[in-house]
């Protein structure tokens, strides 16, 4: 099966995945409330990503929403690109996907040069078949070591991942339009997901150009990742979501 199909079928047309930060002092009790919100008001899935909390975190969430059984499709970001982990913890709770921060390229951070050990993520790909990847490439946090193609990086990511997400330069940063459309010239229909800085005002734009959507910051009290989510934020966001969809319906019965 293709790529861009298992996507398809898992998620269904632009689907948007709240991020759970894990935050506050019972971080595993906030996520759950913050989960509900996400099932009460529409959204299709949730990253349970260790943000703010730890991978221990991460852990007792994901039991607590496999022993729920949870209506969204559920996924988890173990940082910093920990994809053995992420694979393994996903497979383990009954998750549906994982997102990884980069999964093409070679980049420099605040850290030496980064890089993952992609034989090792071929592997791991082969041993879990079931679980998509939403994978970055040229991502927020992360430069291109000199010499970087953006368009073999974009092909790399195409064949690894059943998404590649696009994002500007930080958490809650909007993701540059003319990035997004540069993305979707050289990745063609493989589906595209904005990773960072969607709000209700840009998300019509940019989710007509994308295949689904990552958020988190604009949902949240005060635009802060620390603070809960704002069921309010919610319900106001989805209804431009709704009118994406029906563009690309539109578009699709031409």
């Amino acid at each position: 099966m293709q790529l861009n199909t298992r996507y398809n079928q898992l998620f269904g047309r632009i689907p948007v995945f709240g991020m759970i930060h894990l935050a506050g002092k019972n971080p595993t009790k906030r996520a759950l409330e913050e989960l509900a919100i996400f099932e009460e008001e529409g959204i299709d899935g949730a990253i349970i990503e260790n943000y703010h909390g730890s991978v221990e975190d991460v852990i007792g969430t994901l039991q607590e929403t496999q022993r729920r059984k949870s209506p969204v499709v559920m996924g988890i970001n173990i940082l910093p690109n920990e994809f053995d982990q992420s694979f393994t913890y996903a497979d383990r709770y009954g998750c549906d996907f994982i997102q990884i921060d980069y999964i093409a390229g070679r980049y420099t951070t605040d850290e030496p040069t980064s890089s993952i050990d992609f034989c090792s993520y071929d592997l791991y790909k082969k041993r879990y078949p079931n679980l998509a990847v939403l994978g970055g490439v040229w991502p927020k946090y992360y430069t291109p070591v000199p010499g970087s193609n953006l368009e073999e990086d974009l092909r790399e990511g195409i064949r690894k991942a059943e998404a590649i997400v696009v994002t500007g330069e930080a958490t809650g940063k909007e993701t540059p339009l003319d990035k997004i459309k540069k993305f979707r010239e050289i990745i063609g229909e493989h589906p595209l997901v904005v990773g960072a800085g969607l709000t209700s005002d840009n998300a019509y734009k940019q989710l007509c150009l994308s295949n689904g959507a990552v958020v988190g910051t604009s949902l949240k009290m005060g635009d802060n990742t620390y603070n809960p989510i704002d069921r309010q934020r919610v319900r106001d966001f989805m209804p431009v979501v709704r009118e994406a969809r029906e563009y690309q319906e539109h578009l699709a019965q031409k």
